[in-house]
């Protein structure tokens, strides 16, 4: 996926209902928080993110969104999607 990275773009890995993957595709680096919550949404309804499974009721209206940087281990942004509470757990 690093190949065809640009500094425009990001990856984004999202935590659901305990399980964790990246997107397929990256996004826009400066796509803005609610937008990259809708993007993740959409890819988890559709079962297009590799290590979690679909759920057609996603919902991530209130999850957290991280951004971070490239650093020299990941030369490319990287964006989280994850539940206010640690691995999904409720309070």
């Amino acid at each position: 996926m690093t190949a065809r990275m640009n500094t425009d773009l990001a990856l984004v890995n999202i935590t659901w209902a305990g399980q964790n993957g990246d997107m397929l595709e990256p996004v826009a680096r400066d796509s803005s928080d609610e937008q990259i919550r809708v993007f993740a949404a959409e890819a988890l309804k559709s079962g297009s993110v590799p290590g979690v499974r679909a759920d057609r009721h996603a919902d991530l209206r209130h999850f957290v969104v991280d951004r971070f940087p490239p650093t020299m281990d990941a030369p490319y942004s990287r964006i989280f999607v994850r539940p206010k509470t640690p691995f999904g757990a409720t309070a």
